[in-house]
C-alpha cells in the first residue's frame, strides 16, 4: 500500500476518533501536544498492521472491510451502543426511523458478543412467530452469527419481503435450541394504538418515531370523541416493551401531559454541554389523572416520559424497573462513508436523577405474572446494568431491568387491570408493594 493510502486511512480512522470535530489545535499546551503526538504514533502502528495483513494474509483480504471491522472494534469497545453504519445501514436507519422498514420486527443489543432480544415490536412477523425478550439469538439459517457486531447480525436478518429466515434460538429454561421460522414483511410501525376502556383512556405507544407525537394528538383527541357523555376518569399510557427511538419525539410526548417545567437534561463530556428541555403550556388530557406502565423493556426515550412525568407528580409509575439506558447516541454523518453512533452524553430526569445503568423505579410495584408454560423460559430480568462494557451509573449503586412479558390477552394482563382499577378508585390511591401483590393474587385465581 502506497503512503498516501496509509495517510487517507490514518485520516478516515483519526476522523471516526474526533468525531466531526477540529482534531488538533497549534495553541494547544504542551501536554495536548503530547497526547496528539501519542495518538499519531498509535496511527502509525495501525498502518503498520494493515499493510502486514494486506501483504502476508493467507489470502488476499477486502481492504474496505478490513478499515470497517477496524473502525467497529473501537466504537464497540468504548459500550454497547456506540457503533459504525456503512452508508446502507445509515440508510436503513433513516427509514426506520421514519416508521416503515422491511425486516422482522425486533428490537435488538448486543451482549458478550451475542445478539440479544430486548423486545419483539407489536404486531410484526417476530411477535407472531413467538420471539420473547431475552432470547438469544446464535445462528441465521444455520450459520454462526456469535462475534458479529450488531449491524452486521441485523444486515443478515433483512431481506426481500416474504423471504423467509430460521433463527436458532437460546432461551432460558429450554433444553434444547429453538428454531424459530420468521417470514419477513414490510415493517410500518404505527406507534400509537389506543381505545376506551369505559370510562377510560388506553395509550399504547410502542415506539418513538417521526410519527409518534402526532398520531398520540390523535388518539387524545379519538379516545374524546369516542367516550362523548362519559366522563373520563384518567388515561393509562402503555410504555412497556417500548425501546424509545427518537429523542425529540420524547421531549414532545412528556409535553403532551405538562404544563410548564423540565423534561429532561442531557450532559455531555463537558459543563457546556449541557442542555435542558422544558414543557410548554397545554395539557392535551386536560389534566385527568395519568397512569405510565412501563417493564424492564422500556428503555431510553420510554424512561425519559415516565421520569419526567413522575418527577413532576403528573403521573403514577406503574410496573416494574425499566431497562436502564440512560445514554444519548449521537448519530454523525460521514459523506459516502455512511455515519458513527457515538455516544455524546447522559440522561437525567427533571430532579436531576440519572437514568444509566438504574432505569426508573416505579410509584407503585405490579409484577406481571408469568403463565407456567413460559416459567422455565423466560430469562432472568437483566438490564442496561448487565451489558458488557456499559456506561458506568454516574453515581450511587447500579440496578436496571426487569421482567418485559406482557401477556396478549388482557384479562391476563395483571398490570394494565391493575392501573384500570386505581384510575377508578378501586384500590386506595396511596396504595403500595403490597396492595398491588394482593390485587394481582386475586386477579390470578
Amino acid at each position: 500500500m502506497r503512503k498516501s493510502e496509509f495517510a487517507f486511512w490514518a485520516f478516515m480512522v483519526l476522523s471516526v476518533i474526533a468525531a466531526g470535530t477540529t482534531v488538533f489545535n497549534v495553541a494547544r499546551s504542551q501536554s495536548a501536544n503530547a497526547a496528539n503526538a501519542e495518538i499519531y504514533k498509535q496511527l502509525n502502528l495501525f498502518g503498520d498492521v494493515l499493510e502486514r495483513v494486506r501483504a502476508d494474509y493467507v489470502q488476499e483480504p477486502d481492504d474496505a472491510k478490513l478499515i470497517e471491522t477496524a473502525i467497529n472494534g473501537m466504537l464497540a469497545s468504548l459500550d454497547p451502543h456506540s457503533s459504525y453504519m456503512n452508508a446502507k445501514v445509515f440508510q436503513d436507519m433513516q427509514v426506520q426511523t421514519r416508521g416503515e422498514f422491511g425486516g422482522l420486527g425486533i428490537e435488538v443489543t448486543m451482549e458478550n458478543k451475542i445478539v440479544k432480544v430486548v423486545a419483539p415490536i407489536e404486531g410484526t412477523p417476530a411477535e407472531k412467530a413467538g420471539l420473547l425478550s431475552g432470547d438469544l439469538i446464535v445462528e441465521l439459517d444455520g450459520e454462526d452469527i456469535t462475534g458479529l457486531t450488531l449491524e452486521q447480525a441485523v444486515e443478515k436478518m433483512r431481506g426481500p419481503v416474504n423471504s423467509t429466515i430460521n433463527l436458532s434460538v437460546v432461551r432460558k429454561g429450554a433444553k434444547d435450541r429453538l428454531t424459530i421460522k420468521i417470514t419477513r414483511d414490510v415493517i410500518r410501525i404505527n406507534p400509537v394504538r389506543h381505545r376506551v376502556e369505559k370510562d377510560i383512556g388506553y395509550v399504547r405507544v410502542s415506539t418513538f418515531n417521526e410519527k409518534t407525537y402526532s398520531n398520540l394528538k390523535t388518539a387524545l383527541a379519538s379516545i374524546k370523541e369516542k367516550a362523548g357523555d362519559t366522563e373520563l376518569k384518567g388515561y393509562v399510557i402503555d410504555l412497556r416493551n417500548n425501546p424509545g427511538g427518537l429523542l425529540d419525539q420524547a421531549i414532545s410526548v412528556s409535553d403532551a401531559f405538562l404544563e410548564k417545567g423540565a423534561i429532561v437534561l442531557t450532559r455531555g463530556r463537558n459543563k457546556e454541554e449541557t442542555q435542558r428541555s422544558n414543557a410548554r403550556a397545554g395539557d392535551l388530557t386536560d389534566g385527568k389523572k395519568v397512569v405510565v406502565l412501563i417493564n424492564g423493556g422500556s428503555a431510553s426515550a420510554s424512561e425519559i416520559v415516565a421520569g419526567a412525568l413522575q418527577d413532576h407528580k403528573r403521573a403514577t409509575i406503574m410496573g416494574t424497573r425499566s431497562f436502564g439506558k440512560g445514554s444519548v447516541q449521537t448519530i454523525i454523518p460521514l459523506g459516502q462513508h455512511g455515519a458513527i453512533r457515538l455516544t455524546t452524553a447522559r440522561y437525567y430526569t427533571p430532579s436531576n436523577r440519572s437514568i444509566q445503568a438504574k432505569g426508573i423505579t416505579p410509584d407503585i410495584k405490579v409484577e406481571q405474572v408469568l403463565p407456567d408454560e413460559l416459567k422455565d423460559q423466560v430469562r432472568a430480568p437483566r438490564g442496561e446494568a448487565s451489558l458488557r462494557g456499559h456506561l458506568k451509573a454516574s453515581e450511587g449503586e447500579e440496578s436496571s431491568g426487569s421482567s418485559a412479558y406482557v401477556p396478549r390477552e388482557k384479562e391476563k394482563d395483571t398490570q394494565l387491570n391493575y392501573a384500570l382499577s386505581y384510575l377508578r378508585g378501586e384500590i386506595a390511591q396511596n396504595a403500595g408493594d403490597k396492595k398491588a401483590t394482593d390485587t394481582k393474587k386475586k386477579d390470578d385465581g
